[in-house]
C-alpha cells in the first residue's frame, strides 16, 4: 500500500480478558476505569479527528468531543483546532437523525456511508452533517475514506473509537498505524458481544495485522498497552504514561 497520502490511523479501545468491548446487549458501558477515561481523552488532545461507527453513536450518549477545558487547552498548544472533527461511519447511513452527537455542534460532523445508502437516507443526514461523503459500493472503502479525509479535511490524526466492525476493516486494510488497548480483569463472556475487531475477518493466518508492543504499564484497573503496525517507524504515536 502508498501510504502517501494517509492520516495516521490510531484506535482506542477497553477489552475485558476474554476479548470483548461491549456486553452482548452492544450498549457500552464504561468498564476500563478513570485512568482509562482519562487516556481517551488525552488522545483525542491529539487528533484532528475522532471517528465510530453508526451503532456507537445510536446506542450511546456519545458527542465525541475533546472533553473538558484541559484538554482543549492540550490540543491548542499543539497547534490543534480546539474542538476535533467527529467523523461517523453508516454503510446504509440509518444513524438517527435524532442521536445525542447531533446536539452539539461545537465542531463539525462528517458522515462516511456507502452506496447502499437510500436517497431519503442521505437527505435526513445531509440536514444534520457538515458532510456525507459516499464511499464505496456496497460497502465502506477506508483507503479512500480516509484518503478524502486528509485531503479535503486536513486530518493528519484520525482516532477510532471502535466499534468493533470498524476496527476490523481499519485492520483488514491495512490502515491501522497505532493500537491503544486497556486489558480489563473482567469476563463477559456470549458468543453475541461484540471483539476488538469483528466483520468477516481474516481466513488465514498469513493474511493477519501484524503488530509490535511498544508499552507496556499496570494500573489499579488493568493493564495498558499500546502497539504499533510491525514495520512502522516510531513518532507520531502516543504512549500511555
Amino acid at each position: 500500500m502508498n501510504r502517501r497520502g494517509l492520516p495516521f490511523v490510531f484506535l482506542n479501545a477497553a477489552m475485558t480478558a476474554d476479548g470483548k468491548i461491549a456486553p452482548a446487549s452492544r450498549r457500552f458501558e464504561p468498564f476500563g476505569g478513570p485512568r482509562d477515561r482519562a487516556h481517551l481523552l488525552e488522545l483525542r488532545a491529539t487528533a484532528d479527528a475522532v471517528m465510530a461507527g453508526a451503532r456507537t453513536v445510536d446506542l450511546d450518549r456519545v458527542n465525541m468531543g475533546p472533553g473538558p477545558v484541559k484538554y482543549r487547552r492540550m490540543r491548542l498548544r499543539r497547534g490543534l483546532a480546539e474542538y476535533n472533527l467527529r467523523v461517523i461511519v453508516s454503510g446504509a447511513g440509518t444513524i438517527d437523525p435524532e442521536a445525542e452527537i447531533f446536539r452539539h455542534r461545537y465542531s463539525p460532523i462528517i458522515i462516511l456511508t456507502s452506496e447502499r445508502a437510500t436517497r431519503r437516507h442521505l437527505s435526513r443526514l445531509r440536514t444534520v452533517a457538515d458532510d456525507v461523503k459516499i464511499c464505496g459500493s456496497t460497502g465502506i472503502d477506508f483507503e479512500a475514506a480516509v484518503r478524502w479525509l486528509r485531503a479535503k479535511w486536513k486530518v493528519k490524526r484520525l482516532l477510532c473509537e471502535g466499534g468493533g466492525e470498524v476496527n476490523g476493516a481499519l485492520f483488514k486494510a491495512g490502515l491501522v498505524d497505532e493500537l491503544h488497548l486497556t486489558m480489563c480483569p473482567l469476563i463477559f463472556g456470549g458468543r453475541d458481544a461484540p471483539t476488538l475487531a469483528d466483520g468477516a475477518g481474516v481466513e488465514h493466518l498469513a493474511q493477519a495485522s501484524r503488530l509490535r508492543l511498544v508499552s507496556m504499564k499496570r494500573y489499579a484497573t488493568g493493564l495498558f498497552l499500546v502497539y504499533r503496525r510491525a514495520g512502522s517507524r516510531s513518532g507520531q504515536g502516543v504512549t500511555r504514561g
